[in-house]
């Protein structure tokens, strides 16, 4: 544990660090939903990291608060920072058309005369899907790491928009990289340098990066799937804004300082603008500003966004009226995840995550597999593909790789590599009809539209 100098209130908000050394130990070591996680606080009492569990699964070295771990979409509340900052400058404008800032010959899909703009990047709204299609990495472990410039600006030119700009909540990655790829561009700097230039810098933060650089690999975590063994790291060289930083809870506590005390920090106006421009993500109670995502209203708000890669998880908030914020980091990739431990000590009325339930596979006659092989929609642009391979049934979300599912019973499968589980609907005929979708305590129906 790491204490910081300040006096501790007498009405602290946060729970004792012995309190949340015990979540930490139930998580890693009762649960095994991670290998290391470490969890920094701010607030009236100063500042104080907690942590627990190791490098990796075969490297017993305890982390800590210089500990490195990929951040993923966490970087996205860092790109619209950068984007609120260059805007300050008068080096964008907010509602610049996103065509000005990328090469001539790339054609920006346009919808009912309307462009798209750097704000709907921002917030998610430009009508642009999650991911590409055209993203077919040679390696799904690492399924950004090949994606090309080329390939972006080809399927953008290609890409027909399907509703009006600005009209709804869609969370793009590909939105969020062509932001970063868009500064970067405007300010002839590659989106880690200008990152290290405008941002990282001014608040301190010496051992955050946009790559696993050699300074910082010494003190970087392996990263580790649900099954808690190591995996690759990952490389976004194209869509780098969307999810490419690593950092250390010291380093995140600089910037949750800013984000708590913000009129004290020269990116003071930048943080402003990010949360004045705000939009309907259509969850109820939650709005986007420039990236973040803001729940509920008054004295009990919370600002936030969490990220995730093939390793690691990630959790950053903070509640504006009482002036506190906590970033929780883990090496391992369970869905379980550190949100919960992120919203439980922000608030202590929200509850922590049941751990999973353990699922045992039973072997069914593969021929049973073969009524449920198709395609289901969840959304207009997001649909899961199941497929039979052998004895074995496979599933495959847009822009994700295809992952095997295992039979709990003839009609119930779950997935091993996060905590989800399919359901399937059969009618009187014997055929499929939809899929329900069970995941993050959320049940998602999802009609057969394909066989």
């Amino acid at each position: 544990m790491t204490f910081s100098a300040a006096a501790v209130s007498s009405n602290p908000h946060f729970p004792s660090p012995a309190e949340i050394k015990r979540i930490l130990v139930e998580r890693i070591d009762q649960q095994r939903q991670s290998v290391g996680i470490v969890v920094g606080t701010f607030g009236p009492e100063g500042r104080v990291i907690v942590s627990h569990g190791n490098f990796g699964a075969f490297y017993a070295r305890p982390v800590d608060a210089d500990t490195g771990f990929e951040i993923g979409s966490i970087t996205k509340v860092f790109t619209t920072l950068l984007l609120a900052e260059m805007a300050g400058r008068g080096e964008v404008g907010l509602d610049d058309p996103v065509a000005m800032h990328l090469p001539a010959t790339v054609h920006m899909p346009t919808r009912d005369g309307c462009e798209i703009t750097l704000t709907d990047l921002a917030t998610h709204t430009s009508g642009l899907p999650r991911l590409p299609e055209n993203m077919a990495p040679a390696d799904d472990d690492n399924p950004y790491a090949d994606y090309s410039v080329d390939q972006m600006y080809a399927f953008l030119s290609a890409y027909e928009l399907p509703r009006a700009i600005g009209s709804q909540y869609e969370y793009s990655n590909l939105g969020m990289g062509l932001l970063g790829h868009a500064l970067s561009r405007r300010a002839g700097l590659s989106y880690g340098a200008l990152m290290r230039e405008r941002i990282l810098a001014p608040l301190n933060m010496r051992s955050t990066a946009d790559t696993p650089a050699v300074y910082m690999k010494s003190r970087l975590a392996n990263g580790h799937d649900a099954q808690l063994m190591p995996v690759l790291n990952w490389d976004l060289p194209t869509l780098a804004g969307a999810g490419a930083m690593l950092s250390t809870a010291d380093d995140m506590l600089n910037f949750v300082e800013m984000l708590v005390d913000a009129p004290a920090s020269p990116l003071h106006a930048a943080l402003a603008t990010t949360l004045a421009i705000r939009r309907p993500t259509g969850a109820e109670g939650d709005e986007t500003g420039l990236g973040w995502v803001i729940s509920g209203s008054g004295d009990d708000q919370v600002i936030w966004h969490n990220g995730g890669t093939g390793g690691y998880r990630s959790y950053l908030g903070f509640m504006p009226a009482k002036s506190v914020g906590v970033v929780a980091l883990s090496n391992t990739s369970t869905e379980a995840g550190v949100d919960d431990i992120g919203r439980h000590l922000l608030d202590s009325k929200n509850p922590l995550a049941e751990p999973p339930r353990e699922r045992v596979a039973i072997t069914l006659d593969p021929a049973i597999y073969d009524r449920y092989v198709g395609v289901y929609s969840l959304a207009p642009e997001f649909e899961i593909a199941i497929t039979r391979e052998g004895s074995s049934l496979f599933a495959q979300a847009t822009g994700q790789g295809r992952h095997e599912i295992f039979a709990e019973n003839d009609s119930q499968f779950f997935l091993k590599v996060v905590n989800a589980q399919l359901s399937f609907d059969v009618g009187a005929d014997g055929r499929t009809t939809s899929m329900t979708l069970h995941q993050n305590g959320i049940d998602q129906r999802a009609p057969k539209v394909a066989p």
